[in-house]
C-alpha cells in the first residue's frame, strides 16, 4: 500500500472533481502520475493513461473523453519541464490545483525472489539514474524502458525470478509484486510538482485560493520587467517562480511565467490590475490552493 493513501489533499476544492470520465495522466497505471492523482483526489480516482504529455493535454481538453488532466511541470532536482509549459500555454486549460509528490523508488520483484536471484533490473532511464548508488553495489544488467510502471507490469507478466523493476509502491500493489528494497533513490529530497488541469467551463472557483500562475510579457524596454516585479513585491505577493520563454518569431524577446503566492484573492487581483498597464499581454492560467509538501 502506498503511504498516506487515505489522506485527501486539502487542495481539493470539491468532491465533484472526482473523475466521472477520469483524468488523463502520462504513463501507465502504477506510474507516479497516478500516485499524484490519488494523493490529490483519493484512491478511487479514475485515470486515463497516455503515452505522451501532448496526449494528456489533448484528452484533458476533450469534454467527451475526460474530466481533465494531471501533468508534471517541474522537479526539485531536474528543474522545469519546459515543453510542458509550452503545452499549457497553447492548451486553454486552467490550473485548479497542484501536488508536490516525493519520488520514492523501490526495487520490485515477483513473490519469493531474493537479491541473489536478480540478474537484470528494468526501469525508465531517469529512475535508473536516480538509484545508481544502490545499483552500483550489485553487478546487475540495467535495462532502460519507456516507463517505470510498465517495467513492473512486465516483471509480473513474465514471472521471472531473475528480473526486477524499479517503480512505485503503487505499481507493486497493482501487479502483485514484493518490495524487495524500498526507497533506493540516492537523493531522498526529490519532489515532482504536478498540475491539476481542467477545461475552463468545468473549472470552478477554488475556495481559500492562495496561489496563481500567470504568463505575461512587456514591451521589452529598459526596466520594464523590473517595474512589473516591483509592483508584485509592493503588493505583498511572494513570487515563488519566474521562468522566461522565448516568444516564437521574435528577435530574442521573452514572455514570463510567474507563480504568485498571496494571502487573499483580492490581494492578487489588485496586483494584476496594477501590472496590466505595464504589460503588453497577460494571461492567468489558474487561481488555486498551494500544494503541500508531504
Amino acid at each position: 500500500m502506498i503511504e498516506n493513501e487515505e489522506l485527501k489533499s486539502e487542495n481539493v476544492p470539491s468532491s465533484s472533481f472526482r473523475g466521472r470520465k477520469g483524468f488523463a495522466i502520462q504513463g501507465y497505471e502504477g506510474s507516479f502520475h497516478q500516485v499524484a492523482a490519488q494523493q490529490y483526489f483519493g484512491k478511487d480516482i479514475v485515470v486515463l493513461p497516455c503515452d505522451t504529455f501532448r496526449d494528456v493535454v489533448k484528452i484533458a481538453s476533450n469534454k467527451k473523453e475526460s474530466d481533465g488532466g494531471i501533468m508534471a511541470i517541474e522537479n526539485s532536482i531536474a528543474g522545469s519541464i519546459l515543453a510542458n509549459y509550452n503545452l499549457l500555454q497553447k492548451s486553454g486549460l486552467k490550473i485548479i490545483g497542484e501536488i508536490y509528490l516525493q519520488i520514492k523508488q523501490n526495487l520490485l520483484v515477483n513473490p519469493g525472489v531474493k537479491l541473489e536471484d536478480i540478474r537484470e533490473v528494468h526501469s525508465h532511464t531517469m529512475a535508473l539514474q536516480q538509484c545508481y548508488d544502490f545499483l552500483d553495489k550489485h553487478k546487475w544488467k540495467l535495462v532502460e524502458t519507456d516507463d517505470t510502471a510498465l517495467s513492473a507490469k512486465h516483471v509480473h507478466q513474465h514471472k521471472s525470478k531473475h528480473i526486477a523493476a524499479i517503480a512505485s509502491k503503487l505499481a507493486a500493489e497493482l501487479f502483485q509484486l514484493d518490495v524487495l528494497a524500498p526507497n533506493i533513490q540516492t537523493l531522498k529530497n526529490n519532489y515532482t510538482r504536478f498540475l491539476v488541469l481542467q477545461r475552463q467551463e468545468m473549472a470552478k472557483l477554488v475556495e481559500n485560493a492562495n496561489k496563481a500562475s500567470v504568463n505575461f510579457h512587456t514591451d521589452h524596454s529598459r526596466g520594464s520587467l523590473a517595474r512589473v516585479l516591483t509592483k508584485i513585491s509592493d503588493g505583498g505577493i511572494n513570487l515563488s517562480k519566474l521562468q522566461s520563454f522565448p516568444i516564437p518569431g521574435s528577435d530574442f524577446k521573452y514572455s514570463f511565467h510567474a507563480d504568485m503566492e498571496f494571502d487573499t484573492v483580492g490581494q492578487f487581483e489588485s496586483v494584476i490590475e496594477q501590472i496590466k498597464p505595464l504589460t503588453e499581454e497577460i494571461k492567468i492560467y489558474g487561481v488555486y490552493k498551494r500544494g503541500l509538501w508531504k
